[in-house]
């Protein structure tokens, strides 16, 4: 009976015997990858693993090395929860709710093409907080949420790294990209917590999803090309 359903309606048969569920939510596998994996891959549909810095050519932009994948604790999924992880892991609001600096936009390949950020953290230092990275500089990071209609996986897509200081314009530090990836992964993997939660992320070092090197890459700044792709537990 399938069989002879798969020849007359393929993509139905794609969409009743392979639902792929995703905390609440039911994701097809489609268009947008053949295996699902806690994301999907946005170069499917015509997105990319570099942000937009600018709105014109040359669309130079930031890597986004950073996954949280749609099988973490769904807590850490949304909004709220995940503004509670990453305060677990040293980063937290801007200071005083100022933003400095440009807004980027990134296409997830989901459906919604371009998007602005949906959230910038900053490190955040005892006693003067997230104020001293803003004047002093240090490891800052900008996210989106893949939720469109095409990959509506529920994940986590971050941009991670350091910055100079004000007086610098907030340039990135030379191996920026690299230091503020590994930064966020090594506070992720070591364990966290927050007002009583607590969490560890399990990490898969990814080559391949971005191109190595400082093509297309803002400021012109090498990068190696791994994207940390983290699953985090609640314990």
């Amino acid at each position: 009976m399938l069989r002879t359903l798969s020849l007359i309606f393929p993509t139905l048969v794609l969409i009743v015997a392979h639902p792929i569920t995703s905390g609440s939510q039911t994701v097809i596998a489609g268009k947008s990858s053949s295996e699902y994996q806690g994301w999907f891959d946005p170069r499917v549909n015509g997105g990319r693993f570099l942000d937009y810095t600018n709105p014109k050519p040359p669309y130079s932009g930031e890597p986004l090395n950073i996954i949280i994948t749609a099988f973490s604790d769904p807590y850490i999924l949304t909004d709220e929860g995940f503004q509670t992880y990453y305060k677990s892991i040293g980063y937290s609001e801007e200071c005083l709710g100022i933003h400095l600096g440009n807004k980027h936009n990134a296409d997830l390949g989901d459906g919604d093409e371009r998007k602005v950020q949906q959230l910038l953290a900053r490190q955040y230092f005892p006693v003067v907080g997230t104020c001293w990275e803003s004047l002093a500089g240090g490891h800052h990071f900008r996210a989106w949420k893949q939720n469109g209609s095409l990959a509506n996986s529920g994940a986590w897509f971050i941009g991670a790294s350091k910055e100079e200081p004000t007086a610098k314009k907030h340039m990135i530090v030379p191996d920026g990209y690299n230091i503020g990836r590994n930064w966020f992964v090594e506070k992720a993997t070591a364990g966290s917590h927050w007002k009583g939660k607590w969490w560890k992320a399990e990490v898969e070092r990814r080559e391949g999803l971005l191109k190595a090197g400082k093509d297309g890459v803002n400021h012109g700044i090498e990068q190696d090309g791994i994207v940390a792709i983290l699953t985090i537990h609640r314990l």
